[in-house]
């Protein structure tokens, strides 16, 4: 059984290790160097400046982790070894019940990141051609259908 609670200062060594694994599986369109250029950035501030909400296994182990801004899902990774297990679609409810609608970017080199946030009811609204950090890495813009 999968579980949500608030992420603490010492979950960020485990979420860091999450996002490795996960971006390695999902975002193919990005370098090792690319990894390697991220990573302090994920580190440093993504972990230190999100509400952060770590999805647990039934060992109390750690299987994934969102991260909000506002309304806006500035991050959701499942470790491997448990995607597609529903903590995904979780982690989505439970940000819904706090914030309500949500806003949400995606990688448009990361199609399964696409169709999973479709089939969850988000449309495209937008598209910038380069990432929040002027990378070549499109992103899609995407809002709830409500």
């Amino acid at each position: 059984m999968l579980t949500i609670r608030e992420g603490r200062p010492e979950d960020h060594e485990a979420l860091v290790g999450i996002w490795l694994r996960s971006v390695r599986v999902t975002h193919t369109f990005l370098t090792e160097a690319d990894i390697q250029e991220l990573l302090p950035v994920v580190r440093d501030s993504a972990l230190e400046n999100l509400e952060l909400w770590v999805l647990c296994a039934d060992q109390g182990e750690t299987a994934g982790f969102m991260g909000l801004d506002g309304s806006n899902v500035e991050a959701l990774f499942i470790d491997p070894a448990f995607t597609r297990k529903g903590g995904g679609r979780m982690l989505l409810d439970h940000a819904r019940r706090l914030k309500g609608s949500l806003r949400v970017d995606v990688n448009e080199q990361n199609p399964e990141a696409l169709k999973f946030y479709l089939a969850e009811g988000f449309r495209v609204v937008g598209r910038s051609e380069v990432d929040s950090g002027g990378r070549p890495f499109p992103l899609l813009h995407l809002r709830e259908n409500q």
